[in-house]
């Protein structure tokens, strides 16, 4: 890989609390596998898509730096604790920050990032100072997911207007989910050089997923 070459970066920031143990985390475990090997396979976002995992629970971790799908390892997830969304969402700015190449005056930078994030609680911790920051500065194109019945949408709309509504928990819906990212990340590596500038494209979402108004 050049190190000239623009990188499309992709955050996933996955809630690891306590109501995500036993089959919920196991289906997250399955689908970020999925997840990379579906990106690996398509030339586009193999060559542009860096991938970077932030994970929270009593606090937030980038488990993984933004780094190359080829070179991207599986990080272990398990779940415990509370739900520090707020922490999740101020290391995000930082590693966007420090991550992220700039624009120059001799060289064009990275391409805007994308981040989704799945959450299937309420926050724990504060998170509307970094919610409205992320939602002012638009730092990057930012997919949110509420995942089961106690997710609260309304917290996922003060950090963007792009929120997904998914009913279970269940590991085909987060199959489901998954799959949908990876058809995000393809189509918007397909999209960067034929509409440079335009919005963010998605793929409709999976069925049964309803997009919060």
């Amino acid at each position: 890989m050049s190190d000239f070459s623009r990188r499309l970066p992709v955050y996933l920031l996955l809630d690891v609390s306590g109501s995500m143990a036993g089959d919920p985390i196991e289906a997250v475990r399955h689908g970020v596998k999925a997840l990379i090997s579906e990106l690996r396979s398509d030339p586009q976002a193999l060559e542009t898509a860096y991938l970077s995992v932030i994970t929270f629970n009593s606090t937030a971790r980038q488990v993984c730096p933004l780094t190359e799908l080829m070179l991207f390892r599986e990080p272990t997830l398990n779940a415990g604790g509370p739900t520090a969304l707020g922490a999740a969402l101020r290391l995000l700015t930082d590693c966007i920050k420090n991550e992220v190449r700039k624009s120059t005056e001799t060289q064009k930078g990275d391409w805007k990032p994308l981040v989704f994030i799945l959450t299937d609680g309420v926050p724990t911790d504060e998170w509307r100072e970094a919610a409205a920051m992320l939602k002012s500065a638009k730092p990057a194109n930012i997919i949110a997911c509420a995942a089961g019945s106690c997710a609260d949408t309304s917290v996922l709309k003060e950090i963007t207007d792009n929120v997904l509504l998914m009913n279970n928990l269940s590991a085909g819906d987060l199959a489901q989910f998954f799959a949908w990212v990876s058809s995000s990340v393809k189509l918007s590596s397909k999209s960067l050089d034929s509409k440079p500038g335009a919005g963010i494209e998605l793929p409709p979402p999976p069925q049964g997923f309803v997009i919060v108004p």
